[in-house]
């Protein structure tokens, strides 16, 4: 029988992984919380502007953050990939899947910006804004497209210094990219008085931005290893075939985000308005923890990368084990501060009732989010992308979707369908932890 003095506590206070593992997640935060942190800005001021605006931007801001959470792929297979040859010691290779990854989301974002803003009255239309708010919806979606070539430049950027484990860049990056968004904005809304065209084009101006100053960084680096600015065929294909599974695997996480805030939305204006300022602050917390997963996809790149598994598996426990510790901490903050922060978002009492109520739900969420999620890097950084494609399909096709289908069939409430969501993410952490249980995951070499 094992003794006390030999049994692993759930918790060590040290570990060998912690200083590697905040080195790369407390920066990482920065980065991850870019496009978040525009949208969230946008909430707090356009919330002042009335009810309406608010749900336009509700309506809109999804559509935006489905669209760009797809194309997530760009920075975590860069992330995976790049790390995996910096582990193997081969850095011209990892700088030309940088190159690559820049290439592929230019191409990218240029497609969505020009059919995304022909195709934005049907988009508009689809997700069920009422008339009052549909003007509003239609107006902030085109504008913000025009920023959709940057955005994704940025991910891609992001992916390709994350693998290098230089997370500190990103941090700088987007600290200057949201105080930029924030000064513009107040100027355009406040001192220009352009309404919520002007919230769209500060972000826009502020994505540009953040993107030439990501390409600058990459293209330097690759000169500094020999590696060439122009693109690569077979490199770009590669980037596309491994990022297509994780595109899969993202496209059924928002499918179960853009159908709650239809399905909000048939629900009322008030309800959507409400779901907006839950779904923005749920959202943001997620990327505190998503910080620790992004060191989880850059870290067991590198281990396996080096041939170590052993190293690989036990950075992927302690980062749940600090996710547990995260999750608890931000659900308990978010409860106690509620009274605090939904008068930011919104000056319509019911809105504001209503918002309360859905946050508590938030608040019990987030030590299983911080499972997720942490596992969720780990998981991308091994490459395993087939196997969350296919889990996260089977949580969102079935459990969240008879779930949100029942809310409306039973003329359920918005604390109904975050009920929904809850069953979901409880869907995912299984599927995750199962997963990381096995070995199936650990495949070692430059390339998985």
């Amino acid at each position: 029988m094992t003794s006390a003095a030999h049994r692993r506590p759930w918790f060590d206070r040290r570990s060998r992984h912690d200083a590697e593992i905040w080195r790369l997640a407390l920066p990482a935060f920065g980065a991850l919380s870019a496009e978040p942190l525009y949208l969230l800005v946008d909430t707090a001021i356009v919330g002042h502007l009335g009810t309406d605006p608010l749900a336009g931007l509700a309506i809109a801001g999804i559509v935006l953050t489905a669209a760009y959470g797809i194309c997530n792929f760009l920075a975590y297979s860069t992330t995976a990939a790049v790390a995996r040859r910096v582990g193997a010691k081969q850095w011209k290779a990892a700088a030309e899947q940088g190159i690559d990854g820049l290439w592929l989301a230019a191409g990218i974002g240029v497609v969505m910006m020009i059919v995304g803003i022909a195709l934005a009255p049907q988009i508009v239309e689809l997700m069920g804004a009422s008339s009052a708010v549909r003007p509003y919806a239609l107006t902030y979606l085109r504008v913000s497209l025009v920023g959709a070539p940057a955005m994704l430049v940025t991910l891609a950027g992001n992916g390709y210094l994350r693998g290098v484990q230089d997370t500190r860049s990103t941090l700088a990056i987007a600290v200057a990219a949201n105080a930029a968004n924030l000064a513009l904005e107040l100027l355009f809304i406040y001192g220009l008085d352009l309404g919520i065209a002007g919230s769209a084009w500060g972000t826009v101006i502020a994505q540009w931005g953040a993107a030439a100053v990501f390409v600058a960084i990459v293209i330097g680096r690759a000169r500094v290893v020999g590696a060439a600015a122009r693109p690569r065929g077979a490199g770009v294909r590669a980037a596309a075939l491994i990022g297509s599974q994780l595109a899969v695997r993202t496209g059924a996480l928002l499918a179960a985000f853009l159908s709650a805030t239809a399905i909000a939305s048939r629900l009322g204006d008030t309800d959507v308005a409400a779901h907006q300022i839950a779904f923005q602050l749920w959202f943001f917390l997620a990327l505190l923890l998503d910080g620790i997963a992004i060191a989880g996809q850059a870290l067991t790149g590198k281990h396996l990368g080096a041939d170590d598994p052993g190293e690989a598996r036990a950075a992927g426990r302690r980062m749940v084990e600090w996710g547990v510790v995260v999750g608890v901490v931000l659900g308990v903050a978010l409860a106690v501060a509620r009274p605090w922060l939904v008068p930011l978002f919104t000056d319509d009492a019911t809105v504001e009732a209503l918002a309360l109520d859905v946050l508590w739900i938030v608040a019990l969420l987030q030590p299983a989010n911080a499972v997720v999620f942490v596992l969720d890097g780990v998981l991308i950084g091994a490459g395993d992308a087939r196997y969350l494609a296919l889990a996260m399909a089977v949580a969102t096709i079935g459990v969240f979707v008879p779930l949100a289908l029942a809310v409306l069939a039973f003329d359920g409430t918005l604390l109904w369908l975050w009920w929904a969501l809850s069953a979901w993410v409880v869907a995912r952490l299984l599927g995750n932890a199962g997963r990381f249980a096995g070995s199936r995951w650990l495949v070692a070499g430059a390339v998985r």
